[in-house]
């Protein structure tokens, strides 16, 4: 999978208005893990533009940190802070890393963008567009994960 995928897979379905997660009791799961491991952080569910960051700590730095139930898409996750960091670097704000929480497991990453990171993200950019411009969604690719994808009723059935 390239990075324009791994970052921004269901983009075309979210720009369509296609958003099935709303609904789906995996990502209800994974909400009420967040709210329940992080009820004393002010800055939760900060939203802008297309990015929602499950919660912020601020200090002389900002740190974005996302709660993840498991680690089996771990590099998903990590380009998704990566590229939640590069977004509030684009607004001007101190922001070089940031954790990916893992509380059922009891266990967090660090991570930080790198400036081949920042090419990475940049360079996909255009794959995104072209994705987002379709007619028609990419074909599906049946991953083991897709099973318990909030799409899957969508790309297979």
């Amino acid at each position: 999978m390239n990075l324009a995928q791994n970052l921004l897979e269901p983009r075309w379905l979210f720009s369509n208005y296609i958003e099935m997660e709303k609904t789906f009791d995996l990502v209800e799961i994974g909400k009420i893990i967040s709210e329940e491991s992080f009820k004393r952080e002010k800055y939760k569910e900060f939203l802008f533009d297309d990015v929602k960051i499950d919660f912020l700590m601020v200090g002389d730095e900002i740190i974005v940190n996302e709660v993840k139930k498991s680690k089996k898409l771990e590099e998903a996750h990590i380009w998704q802070v990566k590229f939640y960091i590069y977004r509030l670097r684009e607004m001007g704000l101190n922001c070089k890393r940031g954790i990916i929480r893992y509380p059922k497991l009891m266990k967090k990453l660090e991570v930080e963008l790198q400036k081949e990171d920042i090419k990475k993200i940049e360079g996909s950019f255009s794959e995104i567009k072209e994705i987002i411009n379709r007619v028609e969604p990419p074909a599906p690719v049946n991953k083991p994960y897709c099973k318990k994808c909030a799409y899957y009723e969508f790309c297979f059935i």
